[in-house]
């Protein structure tokens, strides 16, 4: 699967480089924006994938497992709130956090602990932090709003799925089987098994970002933005656009502060919240990377619960504002 997606990668880029002289006028203009937004948005992802599968890895291998749950606390509720704050120290995007969230779950931590971490990281981290803030500072509250927002609605997934009473089953029986697996720290040094890991967490995660890369490029070129802009002055409404919006667009977290601050004129205040919570957490490449971690009825759950919350959020900011 690495090697397909390796191979579709690089047959992509060639063609590009090859046709990069050629007149383009035989070639629809609706085909070339959509590869060209497939592109970018899978050229954006790839080095928080690589970084995410590198950082998982160190977690593995590298960190005694004691070390990790001595630092937690032993209580759930507070423990999920610690886990969900992890994400302030590491500056990875929400498709370096999936790996790193798979990587929990191996090393012991139950799913609704690792998928705390996972909805919230993307959105506490350092450098979106400073990209929301350098975009609208303090104005609004959207900043406020934007990590209070994460770090509630992260929590009150994380309980709600903990509420399973078999966290296993929330996994696909690929992954759940990979992690019941029993480790042979024996059986091969550090340096393999970290090569190993690699590799695998690789063949799994980039054939699903491609593919989320290319239907992301491919909805983006059938959604009129003019619609969405149409739509930005209803309290409601505004919302579910920004919404509807970030899920199609499948931008970074840590620059989607940057591509939504055009909009600020004529979208409110909790609009503009609801696209920068919904987006690192639900979009269509994020789907895609997901489902190699969680069942179908997972995702539609998870998705649904994360939906109205984002939607709650935005409304509740709006009225305020």
């Amino acid at each position: 699967m690495i090697a397909l997606a390796i191979g579709i990668l690089a047959m992509l880029l060639t063609t590009r480089i090859l046709t990069a002289d050629n007149s383009t006028d035989a070639v629809p203009p609706a085909a070339l924006d959509g590869l060209t937004l497939a592109l970018s948005v899978l050229i954006e992802s790839l080095p928080f994938i690589i970084l995410g599968i590198t950082l998982s890895v160190l977690v593995q291998v590298w960190v005694p497992r004691e070390w990790l749950f001595r630092i937690l606390p032993s209580h759930p509720i507070p423990r999920r709130l610690v886990i969900s704050l992890l994400g302030m120290f590491l500056p990875v995007c929400e498709c370096g956090n999936v790996p790193l969230a798979r990587g929990l779950v191996a090393r012991g931590y139950t799913v609704s602990e690792s998928m705390t971490f996972l909805l919230a990281a993307p959105i506490i981290n350092p450098v979106t932090i400073i990209t929301t803030h350098q975009a609208f500072g303090w104005s609004d509250g959207i900043l406020v709003a934007r990590i209070l927002g994460a770090i509630a609605i992260a929590n009150l997934l994380g309980w709600v799925f903990s509420l399973h009473p078999r966290q296993h089953e929330l996994l696909t029986e690929r992954f759940a089987a990979q992690c019941a697996m029993p480790e042979k720290p024996g059986q091969h040094s550090k340096i393999e098994r970290s090569a190993r890991m690699f590799l695998h967490e690789s063949s799994v995660l980039m054939p699903a970002l491609i593919v989320g890369s290319l239907v992301a490029g491919a909805i983006q070129i059938l959604v009129s933005r003019d619609t969405l802009v149409a739509l930005g002055s209803d309290p409601l409404i505004s919302v579910l656009a920004m919404m509807l919006l970030a899920f199609v667009i499948s931008i970074c977290a840590n620059v989607d502060s940057f591509f939504i601050l055009p909009f600020a004129d004529t979208f409110l205040p909790g609009s503009l919240v609801a696209f920068l919570l919904l987006g690192p957490i639900i979009d269509i490449k994020m789907l895609a990377l997901l489902r190699t971690t969680y069942r179908p009825r997972t995702l539609v759950r998870l998705s649904l619960l994360v939906v109205v919350l984002t939607a709650a959020v935005g409304t509740g900011v709006n009225l305020v504002a």
